[in-house]
């Protein structure tokens, strides 16, 4: 009934409510009581604007006297505060675990390289930098990094996830590394595969006509460039 969900909105913390947004399936849940440990946020009140403002709604504590555009402002700091709290939490054992879970479940989506299976993958930051790239999947079996299928999650920075977490993750469970692939795609024609010996005819073929063409230009250059009729024709004619 509306009352009930009423009654869950109320009931919801602001870091329930933003984890369950439609492209922050990614995140996890932090736990208050790390947010809530000054050594655990240092450094960062000198890189998120409107800190205090950002942290008291983190933690679901009255933010009043704002306008509507202030509150906005607010809204944005406190995402991105979050993130970046959530790059330290999750390299935390309760970090690690709260991941493992959403590993397990594959919230993060499976790698979509055809040999790899389906296997499960990780989310992972290009860089530690903030604004620099948007987040990627790492997949395990064939250690490599990929775009996230549904584009919702193209936009989440990347440094919310960090370098460290999916290798950090996959050495503290080691029973969760799936085997290297080794399988290769091999491209055949007509049942056959294609020896290397073309691709060497190819080469050979591209590199003949770059030297054909590169031993052309000289007598180009010596000519008309333009093809045209050449200006001491033209007074000529007048």
């Amino acid at each position: 009934s509306e009352e009930e969900m009423t009654s869950e909105d109320e009931d919801c913390s602001w870091i329930q409510w933003f984890c369950s947004l439609k492209g922050n399936e990614f995140f996890c849940e932090v736990d208050e009581e790390y947010i809530q440990d000054d050594f655990n946020l240092t450094g960062l009140r000198s890189v998120v604007p409107n800190y205090d403002y950002a942290l008291d709604l983190i933690l679901d504590s009255e933010t009043e006297g704002l306008t509507e555009d202030q509150q906005q402002i607010v809204e944005s700091a406190a995402e991105f505060l979050y993130g970046l709290i959530h790059a330290r939490f999750i390299l935390t054992t309760r970090g690690v675990m709260a991941m493992l879970e959403k590993y397990q479940r594959a919230d993060f989506g499976r790698c979509p390289r055809v040999l790899c299976e389906g296997q499960p993958v990780l989310p992972c930051g290009q860089s530690d930098m903030c604004r620099t790239n948007t987040v990627k999947i790492y997949c395990p079996k064939c250690e490599d990094l990929y775009y996230p299928r549904l584009q919702r999650h193209s936009n989440l920075d990347g440094c919310y996830f960090g370098t460290t977490f999916c290798h950090l993750f996959l050495q503290t469970n080691p029973q969760l590394r799936p085997p290297t692939s080794t399988e290769k795609y091999v491209p055949r024609i007509y049942g056959f595969k294609i020896h290397p010996s073309a691709r060497e005819r190819e080469e050979e073929e591209r590199r003949k006509q770059q030297e054909q063409l590169q031993a052309a230009l000289p007598s180009i250059r010596r000519g008309n460039p333009t093809g045209g009729v050449s200006t001491t024709a033209k007074k000529g004619k007048r």
